[in-house]
């Protein structure tokens, strides 16, 4: 004869607790742990999105740059505000894939760089805009003798990043000494580099800046943009920095 024995032991209420209590640290640990995923991952997002937009602007900016050449009428505004946002515009050469058929008569075109709001998805972005004439434009405001409004924005322009908080672009030479200063506008040679800076807003502070007045760093944003002075530090801010040669010899010695 075999014998069995079933035991009519259940769990006590104080076991059923302890077991929800343990379940419940076990699944607020993961949580947590998920959520510093998640932030880490949001942090890396934003700091590639503001790399992504610099690369944009500088490879751009470097190539119309490198073929550029002086022109009375050109624009080197340079900003004095704590977090400044620079304007410039000159002529430079560009190849004829860069123009329409209507609009190509030859190579010297004009290019504008400047800072501008856009109202995007009910929010405002500051964004760099890049104002682009093609050669048939240019070639009449210069027989004109009004070069000076192929540097105004229009409707047609377009922006090259997102999230701009500072855009810098300062024209420099060499001294006697060969020592880099700040280039003499009244000079007939062009400078020989433009110095440009970018702090670029990450991804989750472009989300808080809703309006013109969170942008100029309002009370409302103060303590997320901060000092101009510390934007390297800033955990919400990247900061970029390239020195362009300002066109060729050949351009920048015999003006259009």
């Amino acid at each position: 004869m075999i014998f069995t024995y079933q035991s009519r032991h259940g769990f006590t209420l104080l076991e059923l607790l302890m077991s929800m209590t343990i379940g419940m640290l076990v699944l607020m640990l993961a949580i947590a742990t998920l959520g510093r995923s998640g932030d880490h991952y949001e942090s890396i997002g934003g700091g590639v999105s503001a790399e992504r937009e610099a690369r944009a602007v500088l490879t751009q900016l470097t190539a119309d740059l490198n073929s550029a050449c002086i022109h009375k009428d050109g624009v080197f505004e340079s900003s004095i505000a704590a977090w400044p946002l620079d304007r410039l515009g000159f002529l430079c050469l560009q190849a004829r894939d860069a123009q329409s058929a209507n609009g190509q008569l030859g190579d010297l075109c004009a290019v504008h760089y400047y800072p501008k709001d856009l109202l995007i998805n009910g929010k405002t972005v500051r964004c760099l805009m890049r104002g682009f004439r093609e050669s048939r434009a240019a070639f009449k405001a210069i027989r004109d003798d009004q070069a000076s409004t192929l540097f105004t924005g229009t409707d047609r322009d377009e922006p090259v990043a997102f999230g701009i908080l500072a855009f810098e672009a300062r024209p420099q030479s060499r001294d006697t000494n060969g020592h880099w200063q700040a280039w003499d506008q009244s000079s007939t040679r062009a400078p020989e580099v433009i110095a440009v800076r970018l702090v670029i807003a990450r991804r989750d502070l472009v989300a808080k800046l809703t309006n013109p007045e969170a942008w100029n760093n309002g009370p409302a944003t103060a303590g997320l943009i901060g000092q101009a002075s510390q934007a390297a530090t800033n955990r919400h801010l990247e900061v970029f920095a390239a020195v362009i040669r300002f066109g060729h010899p050949a351009l920048t010695t015999n003006p259009p």
